[in-house]
C-alpha cells in the first residue's frame, strides 16, 4: 500500500538516512514542518515536491549545512556533524555551481580529498568514472553546466560512500548524459548504497527510482514504491499532480 502520512508510525529498520519530526523556521517563514521519513539501503529513493515543498531544505538539513529549529537529521544512526570523515560515509551534490572557478577539476578533488584523509589515486579514480579526465586540468571556470554537473558527482563519489544524495543532478546534461546518471544511480543502489535523488523531471524519475517520498509545504504527503503509484494512477506523473494538487506555491523557492 501507498503510506501516507498521517496513516501512524512507520517500522524504522537498517535505516541510513532519517529525518524525525524536522523542523525549520527561517525567521516567519515555515519550510520544514515536522517532517519524518527513512531512506533506506539498496534502492533509489526519488524525493519530489513542488517549488518551495521544502526539498533541499531538508538536505541541507541533512548535511548540517542549516541548523534545524527542531526535531533530527540522522545519518547512519549519527548527526552529520559527529562524523570525523564525512565523505566517506555520505556523498552529496546539491549545487554545481559552488566551486572555485579558478582551480583545476583536479585541484578542487584534491583539496576536497585531503580534509578527509583520501589519497591522488582516488582523485584520478572518480574523475575517470564521470568522464572528465582528459580536463581534469582545466579551469572549472570554463566548465559547461553539464561538466560541473559531472564535477559534482565526482565529489559526491571521492569517499566512496555509503550514502548518497543528488539535487536535480541531470541539469545541464544531454541525453547521453542524463542515460549515464540514471544508470549511475542504479549501480550505486544495486551496490546497496542509499540513494536519495530530487528532481522535477518525473519521466526520468520513473525510469530511475524505486521508491518514492513526496512533500508539500514542509510535510510528509506520502511515501511508495513507483510500482505501487503507478498502480493507482496512469503514470508517476499523474500521481505526481493528484498528491501534490493542494500543495503548490507560486513564486516560493525550493
Amino acid at each position: 500500500m501507498v503510506r501516507c502520512a498521517g496513516r501512524g508510525p512507520r517500522r524504522i529498520l537498517d535505516a541510513v538516512i532519517e529525518l524525525r519530526r524536522l523542523t525549520k523556521r527561517y525567521g516567519g517563514a515555515l519550510a520544514v514542518d515536522d517532517l519524518s521519513f527513512t531512506v533506506e539501503p539498496g534502492h533509489v529513493t526519488g524525493f519530489l515536491g513542488p517549488n518551495g515543498a521544502g526539498k533541499s531544505t531538508s538536505m541541507r538539513l541533512v548535511l548540517g549545512l542549516d541548523a534545524p529549529t527542531s526535531g533530527v537529521a540522522l545519518v547512519n544512526g549519527r548527526r552529520y556533524a559527529s562524523l570525523r570523515r564525512p565523505m566517506r560515509e555520505v556523498g552529496a551534490l546539491l549545487d554545481a555551481g559552488a566551486v572555485h572557478g579558478g582551480r583545476s577539476a583536479y585541484n578542487h578533488l584534491l583539496c576536497l580529498a585531503r580534509t578527509n584523509g583520501i589519497g591522488p589515486l582516488r582523485v584520478a579514480e572518480v574523475l575517470e568514472q564521470v568522464g572528465l579526465s582528459g580536463v581534469a586540468r582545466k579551469r572549472v571556470g570554463t566548465f559547461s553546466l553539464g561538466m560541473k554537473q559531472r564535477l559534482g558527482i565526482a565529489a559526491a563519489l571521492l569517499g566512496d560512500p555509503g550514502v548518497l544524495m543528488f539535487d536535480e543532478p541531470v541539469n545541464g546534461l544531454d541525453p547521453d548524459g542524463v542515460r549515464w546518471i540514471r544508470d549511475l544511480m542504479r549501480t550505486l543502489a544495486h551496490e546497496g548504497r542509499t540513494v536519495l535523488l530530487s528532481s522535477h523531471l518525473m519521466s526520468e524519475m520513473a525510469l530511475t527510482a524505486d521508491r518514492i517520498v513526496v512533500i508539500g509545504r514542509g510535510r510528509l504527503i506520502a511515501e511508495a514504491t513507483v510500482q505501487e503509484l503507478t498502480a493507482r494512477y496512469p503514470s508517476l506523473e499523474d500521481a505526481y499532480m493528484a498528491l501534490t494538487a493542494g500543495s503548490v506555491q507560486y513564486g516560493a523557492s525550493r
